[in-house]
């Protein structure tokens, strides 16, 4: 995986938090503590993401298909995913 370099400008007070930080929490470097702090974020939108689609699961409502239907469309998608695994 290649790296890229980024440039960011502090305050000096965010500066001298961002230190302490890497200081208490045994950080590296700094740019150790960045990529923690964007990991955690990206993983925060992640969890946003997944409820977002979870309530817009909920406020759909119920499927108008019967437990067949649904089972028949399911195992469709299993096979035909199955096809394009072997092929």
């Amino acid at each position: 995986m290649s790296t890229v370099t980024m440039n960011i400008s502090l305050t000096d007070d965010l500066k001298a938090f961002v230190d302490a930080r890497i200081q208490a929490r045994g950080y590296r470097s700094t740019s150790e503590y960045m990529r923690d702090l964007v990991r955690r974020d990206e993983e925060r939108a992640s969890e946003e993401r997944f409820k977002e689609l979870i309530q817009a699961g909920l406020d759909s409502g119920p499927d108008p298909r019967s437990w067949e239907d649904l089972r028949e469309a399911w195992m469709g998608r299993i096979e035909a995913a199955r096809s394009a695994k072997t092929n």
